[in-house]
């Protein structure tokens, strides 16, 4: 059979998109990411004890006290975990992808209860929606809108409204035919027969719907990460690609309390609004309060609830007026060149990346500039350099690794040199691995290393050479299997098997802090299938000289030997996860000067 090429057919639709319909999208991007900002910005606003207390106050009168005291312990648990702000943003999504949702959802799913040739036509494509895996929406998404809330809020979008559809169609078509026959009969409009008689009876299955539509987008809020949004799905994303298990752990825990939060109260509003749900819900609560303390729950009236909510708001709005000191940090006179300028870094979790994008936080700090650390994979970030949307990242490796980037996107980008090389790629086992000291070693072999080579990321230039150049070379790709991963995953098999003494082989460079940790030996090259060492680089936006000149000139001095470079990713290393920046800061200061020299604003 010849093959389709679908994939291709595909890329030259978005990009026939792009190039056509560009004021469309911005259009939407603009519309979308304000509403996303302006509820960001109300559920941050109040602080976050007060917004706890605010959502404590909904479950009080949608569930009762005890269910209000529960819901605020959860929300003050996210809180003492340090990661109030990045819940907010995750709600702040799902509230927004959930009403976006919901909005094309109803109505589709009444047109489909409706028509069955509408029905007949949306299932397929509904199936389509909720079976394609979800990270496939995340690449025309981080084309047409950038890194950020926009990519992950259409993903969410799609990911979540077959239920919302299918929900309401079946709550319509479950009505009663004899009486919307009987509404018919005494002359009711088909306007009114819809709006009297089928949707309240169809209103518990849709808010069913409703329910599984929250929870679906909750569900993507880890993908969402993936491209930028924020939130705890980044702080999920950053904790497994580290192979953090503390943070993984905490931010894990707060998407749980969010979820059964929304669970809860989406359940419980489901009850209020139907007249259905509120006679089931008046019988349990009086079966309730014969097992139960009649005070855990009481639920306060509306009127009520809605004086608890303003006055809180009220009170914390004039606690943050009173207690704003605009937030700014102290940087002295003479070396506040960046007067607060805002300036994006992105990075991967590359070890190198990670040192060199903290140590220039610190130091950009310390110049009175503003500096926003994002991590992403090499694919959305570079994306993001050439649209614009993030500033500079420094760990680009040229001429090879990064090639296919830059030759997509090298007009767009700038190329702000190089800070450290040569760099070489290898393969490398332990040293205990006798008999392997090069990749032609590796012939027939593959049993004593369960046929797999342990590789990083599969968007990384190196994993492109090993499959396409380097296991070819020497015979070996028909006898090995590079298993994509991650490079802390890499880093934990790594570490697994020389604790147990077994047999392995991964993708790794030089320069690498592993050399140092472990003792490795670098299978030789002999046939130079890896190629010549590698040039690491900084690049950044097209405009970034123009928009940056002191920092662009900074960056173009930048240099590091590889003592310094070793010794920084160490002490970052050392530090612990999440305290990158702390750890990058201590060394700095046990190098006075280093900060003058590296960014130096003359006399």
């Amino acid at each position: 059979m010849p093959r389709i090429s679908l994939g291709g057919w595909a890329e030259d639709a978005v990009g026939w998109l792009q190039s056509h319909l560009s004021w469309l999208f911005d259009a939407i991007n603009t519309v979308l990411t304000g509403m996303y900002d302006g509820v960001n910005a109300a559920l941050g606003a109040p602080g976050a004890l007060f917004t706890a207390g605010i959502l404590a106050v909904v479950a009080w009168w949608l569930r009762g006290l005890l269910a209000g005291v529960l819901a605020f312990a959860g929300l003050a648990l996210i809180d003492s975990l340090g990661l109030w702000h990045q819940a907010m943003a995750t709600l702040s999504l799902v509230l927004v992808a959930s009403v976006i949702t919901l909005v094309l959802a109803v109505p589709l799913g009444i047109w489909a209860a409706r028509d069955r040739r509408v029905s007949g036509a949306l299932r397929p494509v509904l199936d389509v929606m909720q079976t394609m895996p979800a990270f496939v929406y995340l690449i025309p998404g981080v084309m047409f809108f950038s890194i950020g809330p926009m990519p992950g809020l259409i993903a969410t979008i799609v990911f979540s409204m077959p239920p919302g559809v299918r929900m309401t169609e079946l709550g319509i078509r479950q009505v009663d035919g004899e009486l919307v026959e009987a509404a018919k009969a005494f002359g009711t409009t088909p306007r009114d027969t819809l709006l009297r008689v089928q949707l309240p009876l169809a209103l518990p299955t849709i808010m069913a719907g409703v329910n599984q539509v929250i929870m679906l987008a909750l569900s993507m809020v880890v993908i969402a990460g993936m491209a930028g949004a924020g939130g705890l799905g980044e702080a999920v994303y950053a904790a497994v690609t580290q192979v953090n298990i503390g943070g993984g752990v905490e931010s894990g825990l707060a998407v749980v309390v969010l979820a059964m939060y929304l669970d809860r109260m989406t359940g419980a509003l489901g009850k209020r609004v139907s007249p259905l749900g509120r006679r089931a819900s008046a019988k349990a609560a009086a079966t309730a309060a014969r097992r139960s303390p009649a005070f855990l729950s009481h639920r306060p009236g509306t009127a009520v609830a809605a004086v608890g909510v303003v006055v809180l708001a009220l009170v914390a709005g004039g606690m943050h007026l009173v207690s704003d000191d605009g937030g700014r940090q102290s940087v002295a006179a003479g070396k506040n060149v960046g007067r607060g300028q805002s300036i994006k870094l992105g990075y991967f979790p590359w070890d190198e990346a990670v040192a060199a994008t903290y140590l220039w936080q610190n130091v950009l700090e310390e110049r009175g500039y503003k500096p926003d650390v994002k991590q992403l994979d090499p694919g959305p970030l570079y994306t993001a350099l050439a649209q614009g949307k993030m500033d500079v990242q420094f760990d680009s490796w040229l001429p090879t690794t990064h090639k296919q980037y830059m030759d997509r996107y090298g007009d767009k980008l700038s190329d702000l040199g190089s800070w450290y090389g040569p760099t070489s790629l290898e393969l490398t086992v332990p040293s205990y691995v006798k008999g392997v000291d090069s990749l032609a070693d590796l012939k027939g072999k593959s049993a004593q290393f369960g046929g797999k080579i342990v590789g990083i990321e599969s968007s990384a230039g190196m994993m492109g050479k090993l499959n396409d150049t380097v296991l070819k070379a020497y015979g070996l790709d028909g006898e090995y299997k590079v298993v994509s991963s991650s490079t802390s995953t890499m880093l934990a098999e790594l570490d697994r098997a020389i604790k147990k003494k077994e047999p392995v082989v991964t993708t790794l460079w030089s320069p690498h802090w592993a050399y140092d940790k472990y003792d490795l030996k670098k299978l030789k090259d002999p046939k130079g299938a890896w190629g010549q060492g590698e040039q690491i680089h900084s690049v950044g936006k097209k405009d970034f000289a123009k928009d940056f000149p002191r920092v662009a000139q900074w960056v173009k001095d930048f240099k590091m030997s590889d003592k310094d470079l070793a010794s920084l990713e160490s002490a970052i290393q050392g530090g612990g996860k999440g305290k990158e920046k702390d750890s990058a800061r201590r060394w700095l200061d046990a190098r006075p000067g280093l900060v003058d020299k590296l960014a130096p604003v003359g006399t």
